[in-house]
């Protein structure tokens, strides 16, 4: 299996032409089953934690990898898969909710903006500033208590927050941060069949709300969101990956494809020692052997 393959397959750097009818929640791109990817799973897992290390080590750069979804597309459940190897002190994962009073008092992008990984880490968004142009848009209504002036709330809204998004993310990327956005494309009838499956399962019963449901009757207006939301904010530098989601083994497998060819891309090292450093290593290995 070429893996570099498998993450252009599904990636977006372009989205003049976009249409989401075009991509498959259903594609396995011709592998059959999660046993016939179980020891490639494995090893993309390991080495996203071998290039966590370098890219740690090396202090430079950091990776921001944005997750937005419908409900039960498995966002959980990939980020506690895919990144199962990689040392918690160089990763960290923030869940967007509802924003907080204290958030509101500020632009929509800020309480993104400070929660941004620092140099040498990887930082997981769980939903983001995108839910600003999906739910909000999808719910207009949430514009009136986000306190912008309504002088500013205009027809235009939309097309200004793309710009304002872009430009973020043009400045996240000339300042060292990697952006790589996953759309995990799931089916509605998918959807449907994993919430009748929280319904049922008592183990999986406190996954379920009311509101998912209520939700659904949405799916038409998320859907035209979402693809504006790619058509408008596909770059080279930030480009979507849109994840077939039918299949919880192929996602993990797609995603984990793109986050080793995005970290070997950066050609990661160790840093390398000078002279006078190794003088003060070699200085402090015999002060330690003459204890």
């Amino acid at each position: 299996m070429n893996l570099n393959k498998l993450a252009s397959r599904y990636s977006v750097t372009n989205g003049s032409k976009f249409r989401l009818k075009d991509h498959n929640p259903g594609d396995t791109h011709g592998v059959k089953s999660k046993t016939d990817t179980a020891s490639v799973l494995e090893d993309l897992i390991a080495r996203t934690a071998q290039l966590q290390d370098l890219l740690y080590a090396q202090d430079q750069w950091s990776v921001l990898l944005v997750l937005q979804a419908m409900d039960a597309a498995g966002k959980d459940g990939l980020i506690k898969h895919v990144m199962s190897g990689v040392n918690p002190q160089g990763c960290s994962v923030v869940s967007f909710k509802e924003p907080s009073n204290e958030e509101l008092q500020h632009d929509y992008l800020w309480r993104s903006d400070v929660r941004l990984p620092e140099r040498g880490h990887i930082g997981i968004f769980n939903r983001s500033y995108y839910e600003e142009v999906l739910v909000v848009r999808v719910h207009p209504e949430i514009l009136r208590g986000q306190k912008t002036p309504a002088s500013l709330v205009t027809a235009d809204v939309w097309k200004q927050r793309f710009e304002d998004i872009r430009g973020f993310e043009r400045h996240l990327a000339r300042s060292g941060t990697v952006i790589r956005k996953f759309f995990l494309n799931v089916s509605r009838d998918e959807q449907k069949r994993r919430f009748l499956e929280r319904l049922e399962e008592p183990r999986k019963n406190w996954k379920f709300s009311p509101a998912d449901v209520r939700e659904r009757g949405y799916w038409p207006k998320y859907m035209a969101a979402y693809e504006e939301m790619i058509r408008e904010t596909s770059t080279p530098h930030a480009p979507w990956f849109v994840i077939p989601a039918d299949n919880k083994w192929y996602t993990r497998l797609a995603v984990s494809s793109v986050i080793v060819q995005t970290l070997e891309q950066l050609k990661l090292s160790y840093p390398k020692v000078d002279s006078g450093r190794k003088r003060e290593l070699k200085a402090a290995r015999k002060a330690l052997l003459a204890e």
